[in-house]
């Protein structure tokens, strides 16, 4: 039962980790970002989409679908994104507001596109994209490792790709000259402008990357869950990344930490009704778990956290 709750609370935790990262560098310029359910919405239903279509000329065999699936799930979620930086940046339109409305937008038109293009292009009626099971891999050696070994058994392909991001996105925010401008922009736009960094060029890059990252997340989402995109599937996801990323104080190692504690209590409520065979209907039950976890850490933990000083304050290059 151990093994079960870490492979599978891992497939949870790591897509949540992935979008708390993007979460982090758009609040780290400085953009508070609540549309990351939105961004990760839009970006699960193109890279759907793809995978769809792509199988219909690969084969179901191929993995060609699946990996440019992930290639357009990044491309839609930051060109969707970029929506957001364009109301917050360009029009200084109150932050909270637009990551509000672009979650809801992001509901609606996936929800209409999936029925259009389902009618037009596939002839279905159905409001989702079948995707199919996917391969899990297993590392020969260290699976066979008690306990840890779970950690290298029955891996999804996106657990190893949202790894390799999740490290390169921390050396680019913390060891190179962009993430360190990105930092000055979250907590001293008018001092970072100063210095000549041009800080709408940065918050625009970060929120695009932020809706890059989310979108690999909702097409993983999509994949673990239930092998099927829908509109529905992700919904609570976003906010709980904010929740792991304003645990996190707005780092990635810590927001690891709580992700990790969502997934395995979502994969632990779910294993201990399985062995007491309890109804199916306790399932409901498991599902509240991070978000009653996510209460409680805000509450012990929050009062502790220090956000970027800058963080929600509309940019003006003329106030000083």
């Amino acid at each position: 039962m151990l093994d079960m709750i870490i492979i599978d609370g891992l497939s949870f935790a790591l897509p949540l980790f992935i979008m708390a990262i993007g979460g982090i560098y758009s609040e780290k310029s400085g953009v508070t970002n609540l549309a990351l359910e939105g961004f990760q919405g839009f970006g699960a239903f193109t890279g759907a989409f793809a995978v769809v279509y792509l199988a219909g000329i690969f084969g179901t065999g191929s993995q060609i679908p699946y990996y440019a699936g992930f290639v357009c799930a990044v491309i839609g979620g930051g060109i969707f994104a970029l929506l957001h930086a364009l109301l917050c940046i360009r029009f200084k339109a109150d932050q909270v507001i637009s990551g509000v409305v672009m979650n809801i937008l992001a509901m609606a038109l996936t929800s209409f596109l999936t029925k259009s293009i389902n009618a037009s292009v596939f002839g279905s009626s159905a409001n989702k994209f079948t995707l199919g099971a996917s391969t899990r891999i297993t590392i020969p050696g260290l699976s066979d490792i008690p306990v840890v070994g779970a950690v290298f058994r029955d891996i999804y392909p996106f657990e190893i790709i949202i790894v390799i991001a999740a490290l390169v996105m921390w050396y680019v925010l913390y060891r190179t000259a962009y993430g360190m401008r990105l930092r000055a922009c979250g907590d001293n736009p008018h001092s970072a402008d100063a210095a000549g960094i041009n800080v709408y060029a940065v918050r625009t890059v970060a929120v695009f990357i932020s809706g890059c990252l989310s979108g690999i997340a909702g097409l993983s989402f999509a994949y673990s869950v239930s092998a099927n995109f829908s509109p529905d599937i992700y919904l609570g996801y976003g906010y709980l990344s904010i929740a792991a990323l304003i645990f996190g104080n707005w780092s990635i190692l810590p927001s690891l930490f709580a992700c990790l504690i969502f997934g395995f209590a979502r994969s632990g409520g779910a294993a201990i009704i399985h062995q007491l065979g309890l109804p199916s209907a306790y399932n409901d039950l498991v599902r509240i778990l991070p978000y009653v976890l996510t209460l409680l850490l805000l509450v012990f933990f929050s009062k502790h956290n220090h956000s970027p000083r800058a963080l929600g304050q509309v940019y003006d290059k003329g106030r000083r």
